[in-house]
């Protein structure tokens, strides 16, 4: 079975770049989509159900902003919408959906870059989704969480760890949050598979970043520790230029 996570950074944007064309290719089982940037799913869902894909959307209040999907080609048999806090909630960034034998979330965790403010609610939703995630552990069934995290974890995952020290997505208190979270009970997935440095999911637009691999690894596929014996593969497809992300993908047996 494939997964794929993909902030796609406006899901029409990415759409009109080959999105379809590339999905018909990879067919993953289970498509994660962060920053969907739409409220009128209904405008683009007729494109993934002609692939065989359930569609669940959950975007946010706010036009334009945020959001985030999953598409399956396995029915799911419950959804949760959220984590049951308004403040994030209300700007779609989860859905976790359970598909019996097994469990997928899609989150878009909060940017910190634009200032204080949202510093602090990303700390805050870093605290929540903690808890949230540590209780749904406990159920003892896998449990793949997939996304944007901002966050990169150790120095071989930012092009420039001594420049970038004091900025958002690589404080201390952030990636001792990611050391946190896999201690708890979670496997990174990729770095289960590839442990070479260089290896990004995000590029900056500005100064030609991505031509020169100034990159940050921020998006993850992180799975609960029942999962690491059936991982297989793990890749992140640097070759995909639809967004200033890239997709992140793992093959496991299920």
């Amino acid at each position: 079975m494939k997964i794929i996570t993909f902030n796609v950074n406006g899901i029409r944007s990415a759409l009109n770049k080959g999105l379809e064309e590339w999905l018909k290719v990879q067919n993953p089982d289970i498509f994660c989509i962060q920053e969907i940037k739409l409220s009128e799913t209904e405008l683009v869902e007729p494109i993934f159900l002609a692939l065989g894909y359930h569609c669940l959307w959950y975007p946010a209040v706010k036009k334009g902003y945020a959001g985030v999907a999953i598409l399956s080609k396995i029915k799911p048999e419950t959804v949760q919408y959220g984590i049951g806090v308004e403040q994030y909630d209300s700007e779609g960034r989860t859905i976790l959906a359970d598909f019996g034998a097994f469990r997928v979330l899609s989150a878009y965790f909060p940017s910190g870059t634009t200032g204080d403010v949202r510093q602090e609610v990303k700390m805050s939703f870093l605290d929540d989704i903690y808890t949230f995630l540590n209780e749904e552990k406990l159920k003892d069934k896998p449990l793949f969480v997939c996304g944007d995290v901002n966050i990169c974890h150790t120095e071989i995952d930012i092009h420039n760890p001594k420049a970038n020290a004091k900025t958002s997505g690589f404080l201390p208190e952030e990636r001792a949050w990611v050391s946190k979270f896999v201690d708890s009970g979670y496997i990174d997935c990729f770095r289960q598979i590839n442990t070479e440095p260089h290896q990004y999911s995000w590029w900056s637009y500005r100064a030609g970043a991505r031509g020169k691999n100034l990159g940050w690894r921020i998006d993850y596929i992180f799975g609960s520790e029942n999962t690491k014996p059936l991982l297989k593969n793990a890749q992140i497809h640097a070759d995909v230029f639809m967004s200033d992300h890239c997709p992140v993908s793992i093959e496991v047996d299920i």
